[in-house]
């Protein structure tokens, strides 16, 4: 069954509160698991342990395995939340809906939803994932009422048990009963959506079971009791035909800025190149993803120009689109970012995109300059998008003045362009194209002759406006409009809070950082602050009995060390006994070499003779190298001299070391 039978039975039953539509989440609002960015998400910042992941993964195989029950695994969940507070883990399901699950939604659901909304029906998310998995989805689909499985928690911070029954199973029925009996809904004319038999309980129980994306198991059973049943494809599994035709029309930007240039090149105008180019790419690109485009009042493209063309950015298929409705004669603004990216931004940046930082306000203001002389002297109009970033949902964001006071100061007229579903085709995040049809709702061009700076909220307030009327959004006063755009720069501005300690790292996790840690230091890489505060402090603690360090004893006074240590040497040769004297008497003829180079009128007394002889091999040694000993050795020259000192002038051994002189003593 197709989505539009499944509207078409909505829209075939009464209208009121009194029929329910209530929705599973996972698998049937979203594609895939939103436990899955959850998890990922603490793996990826070190929050969970490689342990504590196997644990978990160990409970989940259980589950599905059918060994453990739906309570048993939540509670070895609850166990790793304990002591976290609970406004953390909320902000991290708002921080992951924008980076993740928004475009996770399949679009289809939505529609599904807002045909429920439109005739007054109850509507409800029975979910057995957490209150925080669940919550911003279900704000952005304006749906009040969620049932989920609740966590305890006191003093904001959660205790690691289970708030039982969990909504799950017939702990689903108990949710969608008390849903009733507050709404009014009957759940015998209610509808219920659901993808697994684990919800089995529920769909039984309602007057309308809808097996939507449903796995193996409850397609054989919708089909055994003829309910409706259909499946999406346009979030989830990646084709590889997908890949090929969302590559191909991302090049078709850099050939058809090439086959461009011979136009400019024989006409002489750039611009003529560049209409030829802008053209062709959104024929194109169009072509090869299978985009159509449902367009309403496209005489307002042309009635006024030029004009700045203002339009809501939900995806990169806005380009193609805004492409596809101009067709000539345009320019464009757009992130700086987009100029470092290889080929794209030279291709941008040729077809005449200005490239603004949008944190540095005053230099996107002088940036876009340029723009009001192509507006006001060269007639070309102006593509912009007041939001200032792509939006994860339809939900329309605040608008930025930048747009608005452009076109102030260049006398030409706002066209607002209202882009319904360009998500449906690429949502933020997702680099794959689907095809699909596209709305598309040029509304007419507001004049602005009359506006003056000091009234310039005011009429973009009346701007949004139209864009939320045509969305079906509620629209908003001028200070309602002031105070969401305050907020939203207070978000943007916002930095975030300096943890009070660094994420535990543990496991292969904290494996793998202390092996970076070694192997930087190995190479002599400097480490982080704390790292080093610890290498300070080990050596001190574990080795007390270490010698003082090298670093600290000069050269000068090692040699004054020598000196003194020589002095007592020779006071205590010359009372050595005859038979030592007549022994070193001896030693020049050995050395026959030494005797020669000697002056024979130098007069040397026996005992200064002796002295020279007898010089202990570390006072040469310190004499040669005063300065570093070798990198391996682990004992001061000091410590080693003191000790060859003492070894040496000891009476008896020193007529066995004579020879002694011609060794060098080995490192130690």
């Amino acid at each position: 069954m197709s989505v539009e039978e499944l509207l078409e039975e909505i829209d075939a039953v009464g209208s009121g509160p009194e029929v329910g539509a209530i929705f599973d989440f996972d698998g049937t609002i979203i594609a895939g698991y939103s436990a899955m960015v959850f998890l990922r998400d603490q793996l990826s910042n070190g929050h969970l342990s490689y342990r504590e992941f196997v644990e978990l993964s160990r409970a989940l195989v259980s589950f599905g395995m059918g060994n453990m029950g739906f309570s048993a695994m939540m509670a070895v969940h609850a166990q790793f939340m304990v002591g976290s507070t609970e406004d953390d883990y909320r902000a991290t399901g708002e921080r992951l809906f924008e980076k993740g699950i928004a475009r996770l939604i399949y679009p289809e659901s939505r529609r599904l939803i807002d045909a429920h909304r439109r005739k007054g029906h109850s509507i409800a998310i029975v979910s057995s994932a957490t209150p925080y998995q669940v919550e911003a989805s279900a704000r952005d689909l304006d749906i009040e009422h969620l049932y989920a499985t609740r966590l305890e928690v006191e003093d904001g911070k959660f205790t690691g048990r289970v708030i039982r029954p969990t909504c799950f199973g017939e702990g689903k029925v108990i949710a969608a009963e008390d849903f009733a009996a507050k709404t009014g809904a009957d759940l015998d004319r209610s509808f219920f959506y659901s993808d697994s038999t684990d919800d089995i309980q529920l769909l039984e129980r309602v007057g309308r079971p809808v097996a939507l994306n449903p796995k193996s198991k409850l397609e054989r059973v919708a089909r055994e009791r003829g309910w409706p049943l259909a499946t999406f494809d346009s979030r989830g599994g990646v084709k590889p035909g997908q890949v090929v035709r969302s590559m191909a029309a991302t090049g078709s930007l850099i050939s058809s800025v090439v086959a461009g240039l011979p136009i400019a090149a024989l006409s002489g105008k750039k611009r003529d190149g560049f209409n030829f180019s802008a053209s062709l790419f959104a024929d194109t690109a169009s072509a090869i993803i299978g985009l159509e485009l449902d367009v309403s009042g496209e005489e307002n493209l042309w009635t006024h120009r030029p004009a700045v063309f203002m339009f809501n950015h939900q995806s990169k298929t806005d380009v193609i689109i805004m492409a596809s409705l101009l067709r000539r004669d345009f320019s464009g603004i757009g992130k700086k970012e987009i100029k470092d990216m290889p080929l794209i931004g030279a291709a941008m940046q040729y077809s005449g995109l200005v490239f603004i930082d949008r944190s540095d306000a005053a230099g996107a203001i002088e940036a876009m300059k340029p723009l009001i002389t192509a507006l006001h002297d060269e007639g070309r109009s102006v593509v912009i998008a007041p939001e200032g970033t792509r939006t994860p949902t339809p939900k329309l964001a605040p608008f930025k003045k930048g747009g608005f006071h452009m076109a102030m100061q260049a006398g030409v007229p706002v066209v607002p362009v209202v882009i319904h579903n360009a998500g449906d085709i690429a949502p933020k995040g997702d680099f794959l194209f689907h095809p699909g049809k596209v709305k598309v709702e040029i509304l007419p061009a507001i004049p602005t002759a009359d506006w003056k700076p000091g009234s310039i909220n005011r009429h973009l307030t009346e701007v949004r406006n139209q864009f939320l009327h045509a969305l079906g959004q509620p629209e908003l006063s001028v200070v309602e409009t002031i105070a969401e755009m305050k907020a939203s720069k207070r978000r943007t501005d916002q930095k975030p809070e300096k943890p009070a300690r660094k994420p535990r790292l543990s496991g292969a996790v904290g494996l793998i950082k202390s092996a970076g840690t070694a192997l930087k230091r190995s190479r002599g890489t400097p480490a982080d602050t704390d790292e080093n505060a610890l290498m300070e402090e080990v050596p001190a603690a574990s080795n007390k009995a270490a010698p003082k360090s090298r670093k600290t004893v000069s050269p000068e006074k090692r040699k004054a060390s020598s000196k003194a240590a020589t002095r007592k040497k020779t006071a205590k040769k010359a009372t050595v006994n005859k038979k030592s004297a007549q022994k070193v008497k001896k030693a020049p003829v050995k050395r026959k070499t030494k005797a020669k180079a000697k002056s024979s009128s130098a007069a040397a007394s026996p005992v200064k003779k002796k002295a020279a002889a007898k010089k202990s091999p570390a006072q040469k040694t310190s004499v040669k190298k005063p300065a570093k000993a070798k990198a391996g050795n682990t004992r001061s020259r000091s410590a080693v001299k003191s000790k060859s000192s003492a070894r040496k002038s000891t009476p008896a051994k020193a007529p066995r070391k004579k020879t002694a002189a011609k060794v060098k003593p080995k490192n130690r």
